[in-house]
């Protein structure tokens, strides 16, 4: 299959999770949602169920304002209204993971305004020490047990083994994506770029996997291409907006890696080896660096992005902050430290779902684009 017939089944994955959605329940399968950012989808697919993620979108919020006032992160307002709309109705149950004021919040609201079952965990902050591993271990057998209950039979350890061993193949197979992507950064352009990963939230990851392998046996067979735009390292939570991503393109800006919580973040770290399954899922936790919802007292997050930068060659770095995001407040003036300091050239921006114009935001990329210049 060609590179462009690749890309376009991909994008197309990515753009239509709905489709995809109603495609698994009239083949069979239950499917259950996956809130941001990490959720335990080894779990849910060693129980034979179908794991989505869901990450909002685009959407006028009318009903989700009845619950969340207006200073809410906008991925938890427009996944709420999608559920409250009855968007979601065709999922078997969602997982909330507790990570920010926001997400504990929305456990409730969503028990109390849809009728799709509900099951949350809490991530420990202190991750790192043995009790944390522990308390998180418990918390997904938790999960484990209420799958159990959903599908009617159990989980068993050889199941989710096999999970984790298909999970961790994704994984190595989008970090070898990624670090092949500069190398073609006129074909894979940042909006492509980000449709490849991004369909991975959605399709199920053998699929995903396969796809990718035979994209990065088609990019191998082509020469390196020579691009003569600059070069950029994004961080944020989510920028998946087509708007933005093509305003970088049309300003010949090219994203060479990113430390974005949809993307790299979802598949840089693999599930290690050493105890049980749910033990091994849960070090998971403790080995994940550079996020702001992982309580990160070295704030690695700027270091992490200057060392991709100077392996890559990049001219500057965006950081997507998502509007009234905390966390993602509060890193940007160590991010910001850390860029001034090592004299990268960086550019903030803020991302909020269902925003109807982008005109400010493409001026301000314009400007950093002749400041790379």
């Amino acid at each position: 299959m060609a590179v462009k017939d690749i890309l376009e089944k991909l994008e197309h994955a990515s753009n239509n999770p709905k489709e995809l959605l109603k495609g698994y329940v009239t083949q069979g399968d239950k499917v259950v949602g996956c809130l941001p950012v990490y959720t335990p989808e080894e779990i849910v697919h060693a129980a034979g169920l179908v794991p989505m993620a869901i990450w909002g979108g685009n959407t006028t919020i009318e009903k989700a304002k009845q619950y969340f006032p207006a200073f809410c992160c906008s991925i938890m307002q427009s996944t709420l209204e999608y559920g409250l709309k009855g968007s979601y109705d065709e999922l078997s149950a969602v997982i909330i993971p507790g990570m920010c004021d926001t997400l504990n919040a929305m456990t409730q609201v969503w028990k109390s305004g849809t009728k799709i079952p509900m099951i949350c965990l809490t991530y420990p902050q202190s991750r790192k020490i043995q009790a944390g591993v522990d308390f998180l271990k418990s918390e997904f057998k938790n999960v484990k047990t209420k799958l159990e209950e959903l599908v009617g039979h159990e989980i068993s350890e050889e199941s989710i083994i096999k999970s984790i061993e298909i999970y961790n193949e994704h994984r190595r197979v989008m970090k070898e994506f990624v670090e092949l992507v500069p190398n073609y950064l006129n074909t894979i352009t940042p909006y492509m770029r980000n449709a490849v990963i991004r369909s991975g939230c959605f399709m199920k990851k053998e699929d995903h996997t396969d796809l990718v392998k035979e994209l990065i046996k088609e990019l191998k067979a082509m020469p390196k291409e020579d691009f003569k735009g600059k070069k950029i390292i994004t961080s944020g939570i989510i920028l998946d907006d087509k708007g933005i991503l093509d305003v970088l393109e049309s300003n010949n800006i090219a994203v060479v890696y990113d430390n974005v919580a949809q993307e790299t973040r979802q598949f840089r770290t693999l599930v290690p080896e050493g105890g049980d399954a749910l033990e091994r899922l849960a070090k998971l936790w403790a080995e994940i660096e550079g996020c702001s919802l992982a309580y990160d007292p070295q704030k690695l997050r700027g270091k992490m992005v200057l060392e991709d930068a100077k392996r890559l060659g990049a001219d500057g770095a965006i950081y997507a902050l998502m509007k009234f995001c905390d966390p993602e407040e509060y890193d940007y003036p160590i991010f910001k430290k850390d860029m001034e300091e090592d004299g990268l050239p960086h550019l903030l921006i803020e991302i909020e779902q269902g925003t109807t114009s982008i005109e400010q935001l493409r001026t301000r990329i314009q400007t950093f684009a002749e400041i790379l210049a």
